[in-house]
C-alpha cells in the first residue's frame, strides 16, 4: 500500500507541506498517489539517524551484512505483483522489462552478499616487523579498507529498480558498511516507496540499527542539494544528466569538508564500423543495431548514439539496411512527458541542421510520449565542425558519421568527450590494421567492445561501468559489479597495533580465512 510518505529509518513520516504526483506516460495521466516532499526537519532526522547507525553498522561482520542484503532481495520479491504493476504505471515500461530489472536488482544484492561472505574485498595487506633490520628496524604495518560514513543515493529515471532505491549504489554502499539515504526519483516515487518498505522490513528482520536506510521524496532540487551539503553526509551516488551530476559534484567538492560525488552522466557510446563487418555481416549488424537503438525507447546510458564508418558502397548499403530495419520496429513509450519533450527537441535540433540528412524514421502517427526512432547521417568534416552533434540525445536516435579515411576517423574519436563504452565491428585481421583507431577509442571509454552491442551491462566482477568525464565524474570507478564497493571505503593503516585490538581481517591467525597479501605474497594462511 503506497502512502506517499517518507521513510526516516523505520518511521513513516509526512512532515512536509508540499506534495506531488507521479505520471503514467503510457496512459498520459497522473497516477492516483500523492507524495510528500521531505522537509528540512526530515532531512536532518534521516542524516542524524544514519550517522548514529554508522557507529554500529560499520562494526558488523561481513556475514551479518550479507544476511541483510539477502533479506532485502527476498523482501523485494515478496512485494509481488503490486511492485511490478506500480513500476509499469510510473515508467511506461512493459512487464517483461520490470521482471527482468527486478531480477537484476535482486542479483546485485545477492552478489554483494557473496562478496561479503568471502571477505577478501577489504584488501587486507600485512608487512610484519623486522626489528633486526639495519640500519633502520622495520615496524609492523597493516592496512585494510574501511567504510567512510552515510551515503546519499539519487534514484535514476531510466532504471526504477537497478539504479534506484535498492540498486547498485545502495547495494554497494550497504555492503561497504555505510548507511544509505535515498533521494527517490520523482518519476517513480511509488515504486521507490515499495522497495524502501522492503529494505526497512529486511533491516528490522536482521537486526540492523535504525537509520541504516532512509527514503526521502522530492520533485525538485532543494532536498538533493541539502543532502549533498549536509556535513554528516560522506559520499554521493548519482545516475542522470550531465547538468544534474555536474551540479551535485560541484556542491560536494565546494563543501568545507569536500566529499566524493560519483556521478554517471552522458554518453553517446561510439561504434566504429570497419568495412569487413559491413561487407560480410551487413544484415546481421543492421538487425542487431536497430534493436539496440530502440531498446527501451533508447533510454539506456549505453545506447549507441553514434556510428562512425568509412565512406563508400559498403557503408551506403549498411545505412540503407539499418534504416529499413529501424523504421519497421514499433516505437514504445518514453519514461515521462518531460523526457519525451527533451528528446523531440534534441532530435529536431540535429536533424534540422543543413549538413545532416535523415536516413530513416518511423513515419506513422504515435500516441503521446512515444519515442519516434530516427537515423541520421553527416560527413566527418561537418561532424568535426559542429560539437553540438557530439552530445547525447537521450532516446532512440543514432547519428552515422561518414569519414573520408582512417585519419579523419581517428581525429573524430580524439574530438569526443569521455564515454561509457566504445565498440568496434570488424574481423580480427582487419582490426590489427587500425591500431591508431583502437588506441584513440580506448583513451575515451571505460569499456571497449568488439563485435557486439553496447546495450546490456552484465553484472559480474570483471564489468566496468564508468568512463572519462562527462561519462562519469571519476573515471577510476565503476557503478556496476563487485568493484563498485570501492567507492564507499578508504584505506586505514595500523602501525605496531596490539593483536587483540586489530580488526579480524588483519589479525595473525586470520580468523575469517580470507585472502591477504602478507609480506608481498597472497595467502589465506595464518601468520
Amino acid at each position: 500500500m503506497i502512502s506517499g510518505k517518507n521513510y526516516i529509518g523505520s518511521k513513516v513520516s509526512a512532515n512536509g507541506e508540499r506534495t506531488f504526483h507521479t505520471f503514467n506516460p503510457k496512459s498520459n495521466q497522473i497516477t492516483a498517489w500523492t507524495f510528500y516532499e521531505a522537509s528540512s526537519t526530515e532531512i536532518d532526522e534521516a542524516v542524524d539517524l544514519a550517522e548514529k547507525a554508522f557507529q554500529e553498522y560499520k562494526q558488523f561482520s561481513g556475514v551479518k551484512k550479507a544476511g541483510f542484503l539477502r533479506a532485502i532481495a527476498e523482501e523485494i520479491e515478496n512485494l509481488g505483483n503490486e511492485l511490478i504493476e506500480t513500476y509499469t504505471q510510473e515508467s511506461g515500461l512493459p512487464e517483461g522489462r520490470a521482471l527482468g530489472e527486478r531480477g537484476r536488482t535482486m542479483g546485485q544484492l545477492n552478489a554483494f552478499a557473496t562478496l561479503l561472505e568471502e571477505g577478501s574485498w577489504t584488501d587486507a595487506t600485512i608487512d610484519t616487523a623486522l626489528p633486526e633490520r639495519t640500519p633502520i628496524p622495520k615496524e609492523d604495518i597493516r592496512k585494510m579498507l574501511v567504510p567512510i560514513g552515510p551515503i546519499v543515493v539519487f534514484g535514476s529515471s531510466n532504471f526504477p529498480f537497478a539504479f534506484s532505491t535498492a540498486g547498485g549504489d545502495t547495494a554497494s554502499a550497504l555492503a561497504a558498511g555505510c548507511p544509505v539515504i535515498v533521494k527517490s526519483h520523482p518519476m517513480h516515487a511509488g515504486t521507490g516507496e515499495l522497495v524502501a518498505s522492503a529494505i526497512i522490513k529486511a533491516a528490522e528482520r536482521t537486526g540492523m540499527p535504525d537509520g541504516v536506510f532512509s527514503n526521502l521524496n522530492s520533485s525538485g532540487i532543494e532536498v538533493g542539494e541539502r543532502l549533498v551539503t549536509h556535513p554528516k553526509v560522506k559520499g554521493v551516488g548519482f545516475t542522470g544528466s550531465i547538468r544534474g551530476g555536474t551540479a551535485l559534484y560541484n556542491l560536494g567538492t565546494q563543501r568545507k569538508e569536500p566529499i566524493p560525488v560519483f556521478a554517471e552522466m552522458g554518453s553517446v557510446n561510439p561504434v566504429i564500423l570497419l568495412p569487413s563487418a559491413l561487407e560480410g555481416k551487413k544484415d546481421h549488424w543492421a538487425s542487431q543495431y536497430a534493436n539496440s537503438i530502440t531498446l527501451g525507447s533508447g533510454q539506456f546510458c549505453t545506447n549507441p548514439g553514434l556510428l562512425i564508418g568509412l565512406k563508400g558502397k559498403a557503408l551506403d548499403n549498411f545505412l540503407s539496411t539499418l534504416g529499413e530495419q529501424l523504421s519497421l520496429l514499433d516505437p514504445s513509450s518514453m519514461l515521462h512527458p518531460n523526457i519525451h519533450e527533451n528528446y523531440e527537441k534534441g532530435r529536431k535540433e540535429i536533424s534540422s541542421h543543413e549538413k545532416v540528412s535523415v536516413v530513416a524514421e518511423f513515419g506513422k502517427e504515435l500516441p503521446p510520449n512515444y519515442g519516434r526512432q530516427q537515423l541520421l547521417t553527416v560527413s566527418g568534416k561537418d561532424f568535426l565542425e559542429n560539437p553540438v552533434m557530439h552530445q547525447e540525445v537521450f532516446g532512440p536516435l543514432s547519428l552515422v558519421v561518414q569519414c573520408t579515411d582512417e585519419e579523419e576517423l581517428t581525429n573524430i574519436l580524439h574530438s569526443l568527450e569521455g564515454q561509457l563504452t566504445g565498440t568496434i565491428l570488424g574481423d580480427e585481421p582487419e582490426i590489427k590494421k587500425y591500431e591508431k583507431v583502437v588506441d584513440a577509442l580506448k583513451s575515451k571509454v571505460g569499456r571497449i567492445i568488439f563485435n557486439s552491442v553496447p546495450t546490456g551491462v552484465e553484472v559480474c566482477p570483471s564489468m566496468f561501468h564508468g568512463g572519462p568525464f562527462p561519462a562519469t565524474t571519476d573515471s577510476r570507478f565503476s557503478s556496476v559489479g563487485a568493484s563498485a564497493i570501492i567507492r564507499w571505503v578508504r584505506p586505514v593503516c595500523f602501525q605496531n597495533w596490539p593483536q587483540s585490538m586489530l580488526p579480524a581481517e588483519l589479525q595473525n591467525d586470520n580468523p575469517l580465512g580470507i585472502m591477504r597479501k602478507v609480506n608481498g605474497t597472497f595467502t589465506s594462511n595464518p601468520i
